[in-house]
Protein backbone atom coordinates (compact mmCIF):
# COMPACT_ATOMS: atom_id res chain seq x y z
CA UNK A 1 0.00 0.00 0.00
CA UNK A 2 1.37 3.28 -1.10
CA UNK A 3 1.94 6.37 1.69
CA UNK A 4 -0.21 9.31 2.42
CA UNK A 5 0.32 12.09 0.75
CA UNK A 6 0.43 15.09 3.66
CA UNK A 7 0.44 17.55 0.86
CA UNK A 8 -1.88 20.35 1.25
CA UNK A 9 -1.46 22.22 -2.10
CA UNK A 10 -2.96 19.60 -4.09
CA UNK A 11 -3.67 19.79 -7.71
CA UNK A 12 -7.21 18.46 -9.04
CA UNK A 13 -5.59 15.45 -10.34
CA UNK A 14 -4.38 13.91 -7.13
CA UNK A 15 -7.96 15.37 -5.28
CA UNK A 16 -9.77 13.45 -8.43
CA UNK A 17 -7.34 10.29 -7.45
CA UNK A 18 -7.43 10.06 -3.29
CA UNK A 19 -11.14 10.93 -3.78
CA UNK A 20 -11.37 7.26 -5.68
CA UNK A 21 -9.70 5.98 -2.97
CA UNK A 22 -6.42 4.65 -5.62
CA UNK A 23 -2.77 5.40 -5.02
CA UNK A 24 -0.53 6.24 -7.83
CA UNK A 25 -0.10 2.34 -8.49
CA UNK A 26 -3.42 1.69 -8.71
CA UNK A 27 -4.28 4.92 -10.76
CA UNK A 28 -1.88 3.45 -13.24
CA UNK A 29 -3.20 0.27 -13.32
CA UNK A 30 -6.44 1.47 -13.67
CA UNK A 31 -6.06 4.55 -16.25
CA UNK A 32 -3.96 1.16 -18.11
CA UNK A 33 -1.02 3.50 -20.25
CA UNK A 34 -0.12 6.01 -17.58
CA UNK A 35 2.32 4.93 -15.52
CA UNK A 36 2.76 5.61 -11.57
CA UNK A 37 5.51 8.06 -12.33
CA UNK A 38 4.20 9.80 -14.93
CA UNK A 39 0.86 10.51 -12.82
CA UNK A 40 3.19 11.36 -9.87
CA UNK A 41 4.68 13.97 -12.50
CA UNK A 42 1.71 15.42 -13.22
CA UNK A 43 0.56 15.26 -10.03
CA UNK A 44 3.22 17.55 -8.73
CA UNK A 45 2.84 19.80 -11.77
CA UNK A 46 6.43 18.61 -13.13
CA UNK A 47 4.79 17.64 -16.06
CA UNK A 48 1.28 18.80 -17.87
CA UNK A 49 -1.37 15.98 -17.99
CA UNK A 50 -2.21 15.83 -21.96
CA UNK A 51 -6.35 14.95 -22.98
CA UNK A 52 -5.04 11.77 -23.57
CA UNK A 53 -4.06 11.46 -19.60
CA UNK A 54 -7.00 13.63 -18.56
CA UNK A 55 -9.87 11.29 -20.21
CA UNK A 56 -8.18 8.16 -18.82
CA UNK A 57 -8.12 9.66 -15.13
CA UNK A 58 -11.80 10.80 -15.48
CA UNK A 59 -12.37 7.08 -16.74
CA UNK A 60 -10.48 5.20 -13.97
CA UNK A 61 -11.71 8.09 -11.27
CA UNK A 62 -14.93 7.65 -12.18
CA UNK A 63 -14.81 11.83 -12.18
CA UNK A 64 -16.04 12.89 -15.65
CA UNK A 65 -16.01 16.61 -14.09
CA UNK A 66 -12.41 16.17 -14.06
CA UNK A 67 -12.27 16.83 -18.17
CA UNK A 68 -14.42 19.94 -17.66
CA UNK A 69 -12.08 21.67 -14.78
CA UNK A 70 -8.79 20.48 -17.38
CA UNK A 71 -10.58 22.21 -20.53
CA UNK A 72 -11.91 25.51 -18.60
CA UNK A 73 -8.64 25.76 -16.42
CA UNK A 74 -5.33 24.07 -17.97
CA UNK A 75 -6.07 23.92 -22.08
CA UNK A 76 -5.00 27.01 -23.57
CA UNK A 77 -7.65 26.72 -26.10
CA UNK A 78 -10.76 25.28 -23.21
CA UNK A 79 -9.34 28.18 -21.32
CA UNK A 80 -10.98 30.75 -23.87
CA UNK A 81 -13.84 28.51 -24.70
CA UNK A 82 -15.22 26.61 -22.31
CA UNK A 83 -16.73 27.40 -19.06
CA UNK A 84 -16.03 25.22 -15.60
CA UNK A 85 -19.52 23.20 -14.57
CA UNK A 86 -20.28 23.02 -11.13
CA UNK A 87 -21.79 20.22 -10.09
CA UNK A 88 -25.40 20.30 -8.49
CA UNK A 89 -28.24 18.26 -7.39
CA UNK A 90 -30.59 17.33 -10.55
CA UNK A 91 -33.62 19.49 -9.37
CA UNK A 92 -31.30 22.79 -8.91
CA UNK A 93 -29.97 22.23 -12.15
CA UNK A 94 -33.64 21.77 -13.62
CA UNK A 95 -34.72 24.90 -12.25
CA UNK A 96 -32.03 26.74 -13.58
CA UNK A 97 -33.02 25.41 -16.91
CA UNK A 98 -36.30 26.41 -16.50
CA UNK A 99 -36.31 30.20 -15.21
CA UNK A 100 -33.87 30.41 -17.81
CA UNK A 101 -36.57 29.32 -20.48
CA UNK A 102 -38.92 31.24 -19.09
CA UNK A 103 -36.71 34.13 -19.12
CA UNK A 104 -36.13 33.76 -22.72
CA UNK A 105 -40.36 32.67 -23.13
CA UNK A 106 -40.43 36.65 -22.15
CA UNK A 107 -37.47 38.11 -24.41
CA UNK A 108 -37.82 36.22 -27.51
CA UNK A 109 -40.03 39.08 -29.39
CA UNK A 110 -37.15 41.35 -28.82
CA UNK A 111 -34.78 38.56 -30.17
CA UNK A 112 -36.54 38.76 -33.24
CA UNK A 113 -37.05 42.39 -33.36
CA UNK A 114 -33.37 42.89 -32.73
CA UNK A 115 -32.41 40.50 -35.52
CA UNK A 116 -34.42 41.04 -38.14
CA UNK A 117 -32.38 43.38 -40.14
CA UNK A 118 -29.54 40.97 -39.71
CA UNK A 119 -27.58 44.19 -38.02
CA UNK A 120 -27.35 44.85 -34.60
CA UNK A 121 -27.17 48.87 -33.75
CA UNK A 122 -26.19 50.97 -30.50
CA UNK A 123 -29.51 51.11 -29.53
CA UNK A 124 -30.21 47.39 -29.75
CA UNK A 125 -26.84 46.41 -28.53
CA UNK A 126 -27.63 46.56 -24.35
CA UNK A 127 -31.16 44.47 -25.18
CA UNK A 128 -28.89 42.15 -27.23
CA UNK A 129 -26.14 41.65 -24.17
CA UNK A 130 -28.62 41.10 -21.53
CA UNK A 131 -30.52 37.78 -23.82
CA UNK A 132 -26.78 36.56 -24.72
CA UNK A 133 -25.77 36.76 -20.71
CA UNK A 134 -29.35 34.59 -20.33
CA UNK A 135 -28.64 32.38 -23.08
CA UNK A 136 -25.03 31.55 -21.54
CA UNK A 137 -26.90 30.72 -18.46
CA UNK A 138 -29.26 28.74 -19.77
CA UNK A 139 -26.04 26.96 -21.85
CA UNK A 140 -24.08 26.22 -18.52
CA UNK A 141 -27.18 24.66 -16.97
CA UNK A 142 -27.27 22.19 -20.24
CA UNK A 143 -23.85 21.69 -19.26
CA UNK A 144 -24.39 20.95 -15.98
CA UNK A 145 -27.05 18.79 -16.66
CA UNK A 146 -24.53 17.03 -19.15
CA UNK A 147 -22.31 16.29 -16.13
CA UNK A 148 -24.28 15.31 -13.97
CA UNK A 149 -25.59 12.73 -16.12
CA UNK A 150 -22.09 11.60 -17.10
CA UNK A 151 -21.34 11.41 -12.84
CA UNK A 152 -24.34 9.72 -12.11
CA UNK A 153 -23.61 6.81 -15.29
CA UNK A 154 -20.00 6.91 -13.11
CA UNK A 155 -21.53 5.93 -10.00
CA UNK A 156 -23.23 2.96 -11.86
CA UNK A 157 -26.75 4.83 -10.87
CA UNK A 158 -27.95 4.86 -15.05
CA UNK A 159 -27.03 2.22 -17.60
CA UNK A 160 -25.15 4.53 -20.40
CA UNK A 161 -25.97 1.35 -22.98
CA UNK A 162 -29.59 1.97 -22.09
CA UNK A 163 -29.57 5.40 -22.28
CA UNK A 164 -27.57 5.68 -25.27
CA UNK A 165 -29.80 3.42 -27.10
CA UNK A 166 -33.11 5.34 -25.68
CA UNK A 167 -30.81 8.97 -27.32
CA UNK A 168 -30.70 7.30 -30.49
CA UNK A 169 -33.92 6.28 -31.36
Amino acid sequence: MGKRSVKEDKNIFQLAREEAGLTRAAAADATVFISEGRIEKIESGKTQAQPEDVLAMAKAYKKPGLCNSYCANICPIGRENVSEVELKDLSEIILQILASINTMSREKERLVDISVDGVIDDSELPDFVRIKKELEKTSLAVDMLKLWVDNTIAEGKIDKDKLNKLMNE
